[in-house]
């Protein structure tokens, strides 16, 4: 009766844990209360990691009333199987043998928890590859399990695809937690044993789904053939040598199918299989046997021989030929975006050569070039798609040179249309845009610049028509822009259309006279590139003339385009100055050498500067211009004579250039581009000023007055918000001053110039607004610019005290940042990296700078008692503990900053790590174990070269002890705590080698 009653109890516990771990699912899954999936997602992750998980996900799936009960017993077993330390192999095969029934008993389970349950197989699998039981390799008999599946009914059959194409998926997956090492000795070990019966298995099932009448309303069947496309694709996804190769590299892709899979490429049926189901299944299936298409086109050529690879590709442009021929199921975007892919792997991996001699070559080329330019003129269509046309044709046009065969390649015929095509189109477009409030394809330059840099090959391929077109379009544009400015109306919607037109007409010659530097140019080309320039400066004079009543940002933007394009092709060190282009514009516009354009850049650059401060990407854009022009040094030899410099070199103030002021009209993002600005305008001075200290402290009267100003707020009447913005906009200004003053006589004068006076307010303001970024972050970025040793500048005269000068105010800033920002607490994630991580990370920058920049002797601080060097270094400390060893890998700027500071550190400060509290001593040791397995080789190299620094001290400490007890006793004394605190700590080192030794094997 008594255990009758017990049993009862027991069961009604079971009941409760049921109901309640299904209520915690549905709050997870479902919920829509916030509080309530933070507070489930804890619980789930308790159960994860209480002893009974294995039997609370047997419950689950066993009596659990719901999918997502289901759903979280899977997840829970797949972080079972993937811990550390792995389950025992007896468990794992219980587990998966349970999994395979569990799915085989109930094949009609919703998708999700099929997909899920088979990840955990397929991790079983992969991670007990190499064991054994009994000399049997237990986990690799899958293939044999799955056959069972095969053999079922449909949903087994399913079943059993999904199985195998999880596991070649997961096979493929890099676990970066684990010795990547590993993963390719499995991975080469099944592709070598079983990937090929796994394309072979999946190909077979794909003849006998098209050797069947194929009921195309049946779900089921429709399923199978997806999941069967998929498998296919997996396959051919594989990553075979371990290139790892970056998915966004698209257009680089090259497909490395092992030598053992050539008789399986080579059959003319494989190919024609493919083709087949494209146009025998539906839109969303036939999408999927065009992405392995786009795979079996971009197989390496070195699998086939040469009359081999003729006959593979002819088989490929037979079936182009046959899809473009029957274009109807090219209308689904997604099979759209595939072939396009597809057609440009086949000039990634084909010689034009060899494309021109295949059979039905002139068809083909005529069949894509009418598809592309189909394709240009329904713009509004999968706009990214059309990249890999650009690409196809860019990369035919540029082989042209290249090409010995006789037969005709016939580009000459349609790289013009093509090019034709992609302008009238976007003419088009901009009415239909206007009209119809779309949104405008100008606003997203990104896309933009990269089809403009295809297009500018292309456009060079019988150049003469391609310039003759933009001549007639861009004519017809400005007379009828002119006509709209002249008109009593002045209709702004017409007016709004033409302007959208020039915009993309000066983008566009802008675009093919940089396309000079892609292809083979003439003397005709060039001078074809000034009557199309000369176009372009008129207008520019033209809306230069009515800026103060109207203006387009577009238009202005487009200028910017073509004046770079045109620097980077006609004004340069290597300019050939009897180049054709400047005939025609010496006939029209007096422009006779490249010194006329740089006045014409100048003078356009102030014009920008001084009325357009209100456009952030119309500055940003022109002070990217100015920047790209001060960089070479015959160019900055010429840009100093010119008037229109001279006068920003002496009237850079906001009275002039409105973006430097600090109006509340001006956002402080605006401020960023003042650092591009001033490094420059200082490019620019650096060019005479030679030790003439008196034009430097001209130069610098804009930023005197205003950090006078700053000093008079701050002593009487304080205005916050003035004067932060004021700091702000002198922070960056200076940053941009000193990045550009690469010479010590030339960062001399700054530094006197900022040191006594003006370092003090920049203390002031990180001490009072420390716990606003927008602010200290300016401050401590020029700090850390002035930290650095660049080209040895900070080498003083032996006289000189400036380095420790300076560095010690660089530790009054640092430390007092370091104790400000240490107060904010309970900062919540999105919160702690702007608000706290970006300063230290900031911090730790400029402190390394200071310490490997040889420029200071450390040890006078100690031996004259100064402690700025001791405080800066517990600064250092304090900042660090603050931070979590997760936090510290997560942001890159901030691993990037901690992990060389603590590599120069080991290297010449040892007896400050050895002097560390014990915890601290093992903090970083602990980050030095975890970032050995980082991807980034900043920090990995850093922290291999900090242990070898702590190894080494330890080592020569070892070797030296019972020598010489009697001398180097302080040293000696280091290196003791350093060894009592490895003995109280056994583990570290060797915790530090089993992550090191995994990665070396």
């Amino acid at each position: 009766m008594e255990d009758k009653e017990a049993d009862e109890t027991k069961r009604a516990i079971i009941v409760w844990s049921l109901n309640e771990l299904e209520t915690l699912c549905n709050q997870l899954y479902i919920g829509t209360d916030l509080s309530q999936r933070i507070q489930a997602e804890k619980a789930l992750l308790e159960l994860i990691d209480s002893p009974d998980c294995l039997s609370k996900c047997q419950l689950l799936l066993e009596q659990g009333t719901s999918s997502y009960s289901q759903l979280l017993a899977a997840t829970c077993l797949s972080k079972l199987v993937t811990r550390a330390v792995p389950l025992p192999i007896e468990q794992r095969i219980d587990i998966r043998n349970y999994i395979l029934n569990y799915i085989a008993s109930r094949p009609k389970l919703a998708p999700f928890v099929i997909q899920g349950l088979v990840q955990v197989i397929a991790k079983i699998t992969k991670l007990g590859w190499f064991e054994a039981r009994k000399e049997q390799f237990v986990f690799r008999d899958i293939i044999a399990d799955v056959k069972k599946f095969l053999q079922g009914t449909m949903d087994h059959y399913v079943i059993g695809v999904v199985i195998l194409s999880e596991l070649t998926q997961e096979m493929n997956l890099v676990d970066y937690s684990r010795p990547s090492a590993k993963h390719r000795k499995i991975a080469t070990s099944f592709r070598d044993t079983s990937l090929k019966d796994i394309l072979v298995l999946a190909c077979s099932l794909l003849k006998e789904v098209l050797a069947k009448p194929l009921n195309l309303q049946d779900q089921v069947q429709q399923n199978l053939v997806m999941q069967v496309l998929k498998l296919v694709l997996n396959c051919l996804n594989f990553d075979f040598i371990g290139s790892s190769a970056d998915e966004s590299a698209d257009d680089l892709c090259t497909v490395q199918i092992p030598t053992t899979w050539r008789s399986i490429f080579l059959e003319s049926e494989t190919l024609d299989l493919f083709f087949d189901l494209y146009h025998a299944l539906p839109p969303l299936l036939s999408q999927l046997a065009l992405s392995c298409l786009v795979q079996f086109a971009s197989t390496r050529r070195s699998l086939f021989s040469g009359p081999e690879r003729a006959q593979y590709l002819g088989n490929l442009i037979k079936g182009v030929k046959r899809i473009l021929e029957n274009p109807q199921g090219l209308a689904e975007p997604g099979s759209y975006h595939e072939f396009c892919r597809f057609l440009a792997r086949l000039k990634t991996n084909y010689q034009l050569g060899e494309l021109i001699m295949v059979k039905d070559y002139p068809e083909v080329i005529r069949l894509i070039a009418n598809f592309t330019i189909t394709s240009l003129q329904h713009w509004e269509f999968a706009p990214n798609s059309v990249h890999y046309l650009l690409t196809l044709w860019q990369r035919m046009v540029a082989s042209v040179p290249f090409v010995k065969s006789t037969e005709p390649h016939l580009l000459d015929t349609y790289a013009p249309e093509i090019t034709k095509a992609y302008i009238t189109s976007r003419l088009e477009s901009v009415s239909i845009i206007i009209r119809d409030g779309l949104d405008d394809p100008l606003d997203d330059t990104a896309t933009i610049f990269q089809q403009l840099e295809q297009l500018c090959t292309v456009s060079r391929c019988e150049y003469e028509k391609t310039c003759a077109l933009l001549v007639q379009l861009f004519d017809q544009s400005t007379e009828n822009y002119q006509k709209l400015l002249q008109s009593s109306t002045r209709a702004s919607v017409n007016i709004a259309v033409q302007e959208g037109r020039l915009a993309w007409l000066v983008y566009l010659i802008g675009t093919v006279v940089g396309g000079r530097l892609t292809y083979t140019s003439t003397d005709e080309h060039d001078a074809m590139d000034g009557e199309l320039s000369c176009r372009v400066f008129q207008l520019i004079t033209l809306m230069d003339a009515q800026l103060s009543q109207s203006s387009n940002e577009k238009i202005e933007l487009a200028i910017l385009w073509f004046l770079d394009q045109f620097r980077k092709t006609y004004v340069g060190d290597q300019l050939q100055r009897t180049s054709k282009v400047y005939v025609r514009m010496s006939e029209v516009l007096g422009i006779t050498d490249d010194n006329h354009v740089l006045e014409t850049f100048m003078t356009k650059i102030v014009i920008n500067l001084k009325f357009w401060g209100k456009s952030e990407s119309v500055i940003a854009r022109t002070l990217q211009f100015l920047n790209d022009l001060s960089v070479g040094y015959i160019l900055l030899k010429k840009l100093v004579k010119i008037e229109a410099v001279k006068f920003m070199l002496q009237n850079h103030t906001s009275e002039h250039f409105p973006f430097l002021g600090v109006s509340e009209g001006y956002s402080l993002s605006d401020l960023r581009c003042r650092t591009t600005f001033y490094t420059a305008l200082t490019r620019l001075l650096m060019v005479d000023l030679g030790e003439d200290e008196d034009e430097f402290e001209n130069f610098m009267v804009p930023l005197t007055v205003s950090f006078e100003t700053v000093a008079q707020i701050f002593n009487n009447n304080f205005k916050q918000e003035e004067t932060k913005r004021m700091l702000i906009g002198l922070a960056r200004d200076l940053r941009g001053i000193a990045f550009a003053l690469n010479t010590k006589t030339s960062y001399t004068m700054l530094f006197d110039w900022i040191y006594s006076t003006y370092l003090p307010i920049l203390q002031k303001a990180i001490e009072r607004w420390y716990q606003e970024p927008a602010c200290t972050t300016p401050i401590l970025k020029l700090m850390a610019e002035l930290m650095q040793n660049r080209s040895q500048r900070l080498n003083f005269d032996v006289s000189s005290p400036n380095g420790i000068l300076l560095f010690r105010e660089a530790s009054k800033m640092i430390c007092t940042y370091g104790n400000q920002i240490l107060s904010l607490r309970n900062l919540s994630k999105d919160q702690i990296y702007p608000m706290k991580l970006k300063g230290i990370s900031i911090c730790y920058s400029a402190l390394k700078s200071a310490l490997c920049g040889n420029y200071v002797s450390f040890g006078v601080f100690k031996l004259y008692g100064d402690d700025h060097f001791d405080n800066v270094l517990q600064a250092f400390v304090k900042m660090l503990l603050s931070v979590s060893h997760s936090d510290l890998l997560q942001y890159r700027k901030l691993s990037q900053s901690y992990y060389p500071l603590l590599e120069c550190l080991t290297q010449d400060h040892m007896s400050f790590i050895t002097n560390l509290e014990p915890q601290v001593l093992m903090y970083l040791l602990t980050s030095i174990s975890e970032g050995l397995t980082a991807l980034d080789t900043v920090v990995s190299s850093s922290c291999c070269t900090s242990l070898d620094n702590l190894v080494s001290y330890l080592f020569k400490h070892l070797s030296k002890e019972g020598k010489k007890p009697l001398r180097s006793q302080a040293v000696s004394q280091d290196g003791q705590r350093l060894l009592h605190f490895m003995h109280q700590n056994p583990d570290v080192l060797q915790q530090v080698k089993g992550v090191l030794l995994p990665g070396l094997m």
